[in-house]
């Protein structure tokens, strides 16, 4: 995890590489304004501009003008930005690291950006009376309109970013009209050429773009804009967060559409959860920075939107912190949620699990050869389901849904048996022969078909089920049995106990806390749905009650009431 969050890092910061392309870009724009194209159109007409404002000063203008080009003199853009960053650190629920550093960072560079060009370009101030007192500095680029777009374009950014509430829009809005406003405001007063303020509003636009997507990434607004009929408003004073931190929203955008965050983020705030924090996730960022929103301060609550592969993500995070979890099923199998008895429809579950209470679950442990140690939540899979999910089609998964891995199956029904043997908490290694191994903390797949029927996800035990179906009749007797949908029953006592035989022997099963496989060649692997590296060694265990979740009411009476919350672990 901690290396897909450092490939991302150095991703975001190859767009620093633009700064200095941008900076000689300006050095050359600048030194051909003074040059070559000083005496062609349209710079022939600039002379005409500025006597043409000269011409028509009035006392009000005078005035009005004078206090937009003191929004960004250096004295000014200084301290408000000072403020500002101070004001982003100490403000509750908890210091914003990364827009305080965005906001400073943008300010700082433009205005390095703006000194060095001077150093290169000398282009003499307008011949007409100025109105305020000129600096020793170059009239290319406008060093108050760079710093005007830098500041207040930069605090635009953070409210459409951060803030919520229909105040959002129209602040967002006016605070880009300053550095408009001030660029009017330079060349009525003398201060500029036309081509100087926009050279300034092209350093201040580029300098931000580049720290914000290098700071802010890609960071998502908080949804739920207030004026929208399915969005409640939020209380004047909401109850605190669960946990008494903040609540992190983890987003998978291609289960987890704009619509639907923010209808989501309603619902969480009328449940009192009004400092939300989004973070989308990405192909190589499988939960986002959700690891670093962590570090940085405390945390209440952390809702995840997405499927099961965003929630073992999430949930390798989260388990041993004592931090609760919110499952929104959002993804293309999402069973931990069938298993955990949540609604499929996302807001639903999400309003459930929010009035519900919490409960401790289960997580399973994995280590092997060729993967790093991980945990998962729902199933570990050796030999043909693995298969299955390698190679289901992604375009077929968000066309069919969980239907694209059956067809995905079709094409490994003939593939060869495994030899493995398997080995179950301190007992005598087992030699098998199968097709696959699943290692299960829950039991029910798509449809409801009861792979492990005694599997809980809160009982401290794996369930372990080999498959191992001789010939036609074999996988027929298999299907016959699952679609029977067998009751659940209390799991057999004991460590490795209960070996059970059923189909005719297509499937076994058994029960541990700590099972071991090892293969004679090496096979497909997965975790929650998500293919790992192939490899011959496959060690699981039961961590048991690590993952604190949110469930409805109604599951309350199932047993899985939370025990006292985990110490804390690291998180690897």
């Amino acid at each position: 995890m901690s290396g897909s969050r450092g490939r991302e890092a150095l991703r975001r910061a190859r767009f620093l590489l633009v700064l200095p392309v941008h900076l000689v870009l300006l050095m050359v724009v600048g030194r051909a304004l003074t040059g070559p194209l000083a005496g062609h159109w349209p710079l022939s007409a600039e002379d005409g501009v500025n006597r043409a404002l000269a011409a028509h000063r009035e006392p009000l203008l005078n005035g009005f003008t004078q206090w937009l080009s003191l929004l960004a003199n250096t004295q000014v853009i200084t301290g408000l930005t000072l403020v500002c960053v101070l004001a982003l650190l100490l403000t509750p629920p908890a210091p914003r690291w990364a827009e305080a550093g965005f906001l400073a960072a943008a300010v700082a560079v433009q205005s390095a950006m703006f000194l060095l060009v001077t150093l290169v370009v000398e282009r003499p101030r307008p011949d007409v009376p100025h109105l305020d007192l000129a600096p020793p500095t170059s009239s290319f680029p406008s060093g108050h309109v760079g710093a005007a777009v830098a500041l207040y374009g930069g605090l635009a950014v953070l409210t459409r970013v951060g803030a919520r509430g229909a105040w959002r829009r129209p602040v967002a809005a006016l605070l880009l009209l300053v550095p408009l406003a001030v660029a009017a405001s330079r060349l009525y007063r003398g201060m500029h050429h036309p081509s100087d303020v926009l050279g300034g509003l092209f350093n201040g636009a580029v300098t931000l773009a580049v720290i914000g997507t290098v700071l802010l990434g890609g960071r998502r607004r908080t949804p739920g804009s207030a004026g929208s009929a399915r969005d409640a408003a939020p209380t004047t004073n909401p109850p605190p967060a669960p946990g008494g931190g903040r609540t992190l929203v983890v987003r998978n955008p291609q289960g987890c559409d704009d619509e639907l965050a923010d209808r989501l983020g309603a619902v969480l705030t009328r449940h009192g959860h009004a400092a939300q924090q989004w973070i989308p996730t990405g192909a190589e960022l499988p939960c986002g920075d959700l690891a670093a929103e962590l570090d940085a301060a405390a945390v209440g609550l952390v809702v995840v939107c997405g499927g099961d592969g965003t929630v073992r993500a999430c949930a390798e995070l989260l388990a041993g912190t004592g931090i609760e979890l919110v499952v929104v099923p959002c993804g293309t199998g999402n069973l931990l949620a069938r298993n955990l008895g949540l609604a499929p429809d996302p807001v639903t579950a999400l309003e459930e699990a929010l009035s519900g209470g919490c409960h401790g679950i289960d997580v399973g442990r994995i280590r092997g050869d060729g993967i790093e140690p991980a945990r998962f939540v729902v199933m570990a899979g050796v030999g043909f389901d693995a298969a299955m999910v390698q190679d289901a089609s992604p375009r077929l998964k968000s066309r069919l849904g969980w239907a694209a891995y059956v067809i995905s199956a079709l094409r490994h029904l003939g593939d060869p048996g495994i030899r493995l043997t398997i080995r179950l908490d301190d007992g005598r290694p087992l030699r098998r022969r199968a097709r696959m191994v699943v290692i299960g903390n829950v039991g029910m797949l798509q449809g409801g078909l009861p792979l492990l029927p005694r599997a809980r996800a809160d009982d401290g035990r794996l369930d372990v089920v080999l498959f191992a179906p001789r010939g036609p009749a074999g996988w027929l007797a298999a299907a016959a049995h699952l679609t029977r949908r067998t009751p659940r029953t209390p799991a057999p006592p004991g460590p490795g106990a209960g070996a059970e035989h059923v189909a005719g022997g297509a499937l076994e099963y058994f029960s541990a806390t700590r099972v071991e496989i090892r293969c004679t060649a090496p096979q497909p692997r997965e975790m929650d749905g998500d293919a790992v590296a192939p490899g011959e060694r496959l060690t699981v265990e039961v961590d048991p009650g690590a993952l604190r979740v949110r469930l409805p009411r109604a599951l309350s009476g199932t047993g899985a009431e939370a025990p006292p919350a985990a110490v804390p672990t690291p998180r690897h």
